[in-house]
């Protein structure tokens, strides 16, 4: 393995986000510092949500200065991507020369498309990690296909967070071998596993939390909440969360008559949340194949809640089948099939000896397949495998 730049120092990831963090990105956060056997520093071109996710050792990718005559020519003369005429490639060289790495991790498939001449440049290998929407094609975006199956080609190893997304980038083309499975590692300490006295009254307490947006499938648990509340008028549903479609689901709840019983939450603090799934009985989160193709990978908060003994009514989408086994963790409906997801909510609550048992079995599949420190051990494991496998070869003249 290529020895690092100081004697029995810890080897060096450069760790690439375009923006650190965005509020959905804890899991990232999570792995960058959550590195054992490695030391990090983060490159990035925007900083956000500092309070939340702090971290001590951010390089904030300068802007190069404007240079209207080049970066036409550039842009529109020789047609080359943006890394080159807005003057990101000369930054990064730059910056990596005065702060050495022995491997960069690029988050998100485009980062990837979008740093490939970097990537061809730079004389260490990179590893490129895919989450979830990353994984769709840009057909607006000219030649974005083309130069994703190039990344898929180039880089020594393609990280993906569910087998689901590892099986769309081999249809993308990427080879089988490169192909490594980086599942999101939750902090247990964080999310213990809660014994939940049961309603004797039908005061039921559903939760979802991610982000307000149609993959999720909010309409549908909403609709279907419709409906066993119509059973059970003390149940309620508490969605946490931000998003682009918050007017439009405020729109439904009223048209519904649930203003009373599903609240909006709105972004919740890791602490907040823990202790909302501590408060509540089953987890929802009917995922769904919207028109951009934005497929599921593993839901974060699904596992988060899985851990603390929260049983789930989810769908067969994306990676969810893999945390979620039908009838041992949760039970498992079509997607938009909001009559099929409210039966599930009957046959959940029909028996609590039932929901215990989902419960305890839905925390123990996480502790076993998604405790962080074990990921985090599998990640350093695939920078080694990086290391060991080279930079890029260019053939030899």
């Amino acid at each position: 393995m290529p020895p690092t730049s100081e004697p029995n120092a810890k080897p060096i990831v450069a760790s690439y986000c375009t923006t650190f963090l965005k509020p959905e990105m804890r899991h990232i956060y999570r792995q960058v510092t959550g590195l054992q056997r490695y030391s990090t520093f983060v490159m990035t071109r925007e900083r956000q949500c500092e309070a939340e996710f702090p971290f001590p050792d951010v390089e904030l990718i300068p802007r190069a200065r404007k240079n209207f005559l080049k970066r036409f020519y550039l842009k529109y003369m020789r047609k080359l991507p943006p890394v080159y005429y807005r003057g990101e490639l000369q930054v990064l060289i730059k910056l990596l020369k005065r702060r050495p790495a022995d491997v960069m991790h690029a988050y998100f498939g485009h980062t990837g498309v979008h740093l490939l001449p970097f990537i061809q440049e730079w004389d260490k290998p990179c590893v490129v990690s895919f989450h979830g929407m990353d994984i769709q094609g840009r057909p607006q975006q000219e030649g974005y296909d083309a130069q994703m199956q190039e990344l898929l080609q180039t880089v020594p190893l393609v990280l993906a967070r569910s087998k689901s997304l590892m099986d769309g980038l081999e249809r993308l083309g990427c080879p089988k071998e490169k192909l490594r499975l980086n599942r999101t590692g939750i902090p247990l300490d964080q999310f213990p596993f809660q014994q939940r006295p049961m309603p004797v009254d039908g005061s039921w307490r559903f939760v979802q939390a991610c982000r307000l947006i149609a993959k999720k499938g909010l309409g549908t648990a909403i609709r279907a909440f419709a409906k066993f509340h119509e059973k059970h008028p003390k149940a309620t549903f508490r969605i946490a969360g931000e998003g682009p479609m918050k007017g439009e689901l405020e729109k439904l709840i009223g048209e519904l008559g649930l203003s009373e019983v599903v609240e909006l939450s709105g972004f919740l603090s890791q602490e907040d949340l823990a202790a909302l799934y501590a408060r509540s009985h089953i987890f929802l989160h009917p995922s769904e194949m919207p028109p951009d193709q934005n497929q599921e990978g593993v839901p974060n908060s699904m596992l988060e809640a899985m851990a603390t003994g929260l049983p789930v009514l989810a769908t067969t989408h994306g990676g969810i089948p893999e945390a979620v086994t039908h009838e041992r963790t949760g039970l498992l409906v079509a997607e938009r099939d909001e009559e099929a997801l409210f039966r599930a909510m009957g046959q959940i609550t029909a028996e609590t000896d039932t929901l215990y048992i989902l419960g305890q079995a839905a925390s123990q599949a996480v502790r076993e397949e998604f405790e962080q420190g074990k990921q985090i051990e599998k990640l350093e494991s695939y920078y080694d495998e990086a290391r060991a496998i080279g930079g890029v070869r260019r053939p030899v003249n």
